[in-house]
């Protein structure tokens, strides 16, 4: 078959697209782009162009917008052009100039593909088309490969992508060259190409024409490679998914994963990576992960969005917005803490003062041989600070907890206790609890824990007061 021939092939059988479909084409103007169009063209597909001009090169990058133009001219299609100002981007962002444009670049091509609520009313295309090829894919899997991405990275860029199309990946340099000449189509070429200061040129011009000294057919044996590492990532991604199905319980927003079954998981390092990486988590937070494993109830770590708790003989992975967490950690630090019911404020302090807001209740809880005047409203508890050490957790209630309620030398259950006390059942599930190294130290709004109260001997008093939404 010819090149547009194997071209229509390939997105038949990768069911890469609808041939009614609008495409949005990537075009630089230089000849990978330059040859999708062509061959789109020829294929009969709908398409429009969408180009991007950096700033990057001055009068060069001006030139190839209007090269692009005029192939929309050409081709009797609609065209974009945005222009972008990638240095400042870069500069503000603290990216490298190529993954600033990369941003900016896959940005703008989804507005057009999303359409509202964005910038743009209506969706303009179905897909993005790149003109990524194969010898792109082999650069790519050499750089992930010395990046360290693990599977994922060496199994190369796929054809299909979420939203974004590469109907040129079975195709060398080589052959869209031939093609292009063949059917004597212009391009641009782009300076950039001929410096090796970035990543993927040197790549290309330096470090696959040094292997070839050894291995002459070193791209053809990548491109094998690539095929097997694919098949590959499938397979690993299979089991992966068969783990994360046994391991994982989903309650609401939050995942909770059993210790005693993680460490018995084969291959650990690589599954933990796999369940934290989707929660903002990085390779560098594993080890620390293992460690949670073996530390005490209320040791934590967090990424930037969530805490991953260790508490009892579970792990859980928390939003850090508390409002979202059915499980939150309590730091010596925290001042107020939002969550499901309310809010909690907390202060440590040598005196107690009676707040003038203060609901009484016959589940107050006081201590008759306090030195302090102690406050009478269920919505706060008086801690002795003494006895309480940090991190705590906040928590909703779970069967078989229990604490000890003051006034009382005996544990009791709180399932019983809110029997006791003619809960109702929607009452029940939005009870929430403070607990300290698996000890339960306030049913929050209703009462604490003998063991917690304060005495006579008392130096500084914890208050935790609820304030409900």
């Amino acid at each position: 078959m010819n090149l547009k021939d194997q071209f229509i092939e390939f997105i038949k059988t990768e069911k890469l697209f609808q041939s009614n479909d609008i495409l949005l084409l990537a075009v630089s103007g230089g000849v990978d782009s330059v040859v999708l169009c062509e061959l789109c063209f020829q294929a009969g597909y709908r398409f429009v162009i969408a180009h991007c001009n950096f700033r990057l090169r001055d009068m060069e990058s001006e030139r190839d917008k209007e090269f692009v133009v005029a192939l929309a001219k050409k081709y009797c299609v609609d065209i974009l052009v945005k222009e972008f100002d990638t240095n400042d981007y870069s500069s503000e962002n603290k990216l490298s100039i190529q993954e600033a444009a990369r941003k900016l670049r896959y940005d703008w091509f989804n507005e057009m593909i999303v359409g509202l609520p964005l910038r743009i009313e209506y969706p303009i295309a179905s897909w993005i088309v790149t003109a990524h090829h194969a010898d792109d894919n082999i650069e790519t899997m050499l750089m992930n490969f010395f990046r360290g991405t693990g599977i994922q990275g060496i199994r190369g860029i796929l054809p299909k992508q979420a939203k974004i199309i590469r109907p040129l990946l079975p195709f060398r340099k080589e052959q869209l060259m031939k093609f292009a000449i063949a059917h004597h189509l212009k391009w641009m070429e782009d300076s950039s190409n001929q410096t090796d200061k970035y990543s993927r040129n040197y790549f290309r011009k330096n470090m696959i024409p040094l292997i070839q000294h050894i291995y002459p057919e070193v791209e053809k044996n990548l491109l094998s490679n690539l095929q097997r590492f694919g098949d590959i990532e499938k397979l690993y991604r299979e089991s992966v998914c068969r783990h994360k199905e046994k391991l994982i319980e989903q309650k609401g927003n939050e995942s909770h994963i059993p210790v005693l079954k993680l460490k018995k998981t084969p291959a650990l390092f690589t599954i933990i990576y796999e369940i934290i990486k989707e929660y903002g988590f990085l390779t560098g937070h594993v080890q620390e992960v293992v460690k949670l494993l073996e530390s005490e109830t209320g040791k934590y770590i967090q990424s930037a969005t969530h805490r991953i708790i260790k508490n009892r003989n579970w792990l859980i992975i928390s939003p850090k917005a508390t409002q979202e967490a059915k499980n939150i950690v309590i730091e010596n630090a925290d001042k107020r803490i939002e969550f499901g019911l309310g809010a909690l404020y907390l202060d440590t302090s040598t005196d107690a003062h009676t707040s003038t807001d203060a609901h009484t209740s016959t589940d107050a809880h006081t201590s008759t041989d306090a030195q302090y005047k102690l406050q009478t409203s269920s919505l706060i508890a008086q801690l002795n600070a003494v006895d309480i050490h940090f991190p705590l957790l906040l928590r909703k209630w779970k069967a078989g907890d229990y604490f000890y309620p003051l006034g009382m030398k005996k544990k009791k259950k709180l399932s019983r206790f809110f029997i006791d006390h003619k809960l109702s059942k929607s009452d029940k599930e939005n009870m929430w609890v403070v607990e300290m190294n698996k000890k339960i130290i306030w049913v929050v709004g209703m009462r604490i824990d003998e063991r917690f109260k304060v005495t006579g001997s008392a130096k500084n008093i914890l208050s935790i007061t609820l304030k409900r939404q």
